[in-house]
C-alpha cells in the first residue's frame, strides 16, 4: 500500500499561510476600538479614586486617538480605491462621543464635590471642543449644565 505524498504544493503553502495568516491578523479597527474602551474604563477608575489629572489624562488620550485616525484618513483621501474610511470614520465619531461624554461626567464630578469653577472649566470644554453637527447633544448638555450651576453658585457665575 502505497502512501499518498501529503506535502503542499507552494502555491498551495502560500495560499494556506495567507488563509492562517488573515484569521490571526488583528483587526486594526478592533485594536483601536479596545484602545477606546481601556481609556474609559481607566478615565471613570481615576475619577472614582479621586485622580482627576489621570483621568484628565486619559480623556485626552482618547481625542488623541481621535485625532490621530482622522488625519490618517484625510491623508489616505488623495488615494485611489481606499473603501474603508467609512468604518475608520466611524470610530472617530465614537471616539469624539466618548471624550465628550466623560468631559461632561466630568463636569457632575465637579459639581457633586461643590468645585463650581472647575465644573464650568469642564462644560466649557465640550462647548467650545466639540462643533460638529453630529456633537450638538453634547454641547446642549454642557450649556444646560452651566445655567445650572448659575443656579447652584451664581456668586462664581459673574465676573
Amino acid at each position: 500500500m502505497r502512501r499518498s505524498n501529503s506535502r503542499l504544493c507552494p502555491s498551495a503553502w502560500w495560499l494556506t499561510a495567507c488563509f492562517i495568516l488573515a484569521g490571526c491578523a488583528h483587526d486594526p479597527y478592533q485594536a483601536r476600538t479596545d484602545q477606546i474602551k481601556a481609556h474609559v474604563e481607566a478615565f471613570y477608575t481615576h475619577l472614582k479614586a479621586d485622580r482627576v489629572e489621570a483621568a484628565i489624562h486619559e480623556n485626552e488620550q482618547i481625542e488623541t486617538l481621535a485625532s490621530q485616525l482622522g488625519e490618517t484618513i484625510r491623508s489616505r483621501t488623495q488615494q485611489p480605491g481606499v473603501n474603508r474610511m467609512t468604518r475608520e470614520w466611524a470610530l472617530v465619531k465614537t471616539a469624539n462621543e466618548t471624550a465628550a461624554q466623560n468631559w461632561l461626567a466630568l463636569g457632575q464630578y465637579f459639581a457633586i464635590k461643590k468645585r463650581y469653577d472647575q465644573a464650568r472649566a469642564a462644560y466649557q470644554r465640550v462647548v467650545d471642543t466639540y462643533t460638529g453637527s453630529t456633537e450638538r447633544t453634547y454641547r446642549e448638555q454642557a450649556a444646560r449644565a452651566l445655567r445650572d450651576l448659575d443656579i447652584m453658585s451664581p456668586s462664581a457665575a459673574q465676573p
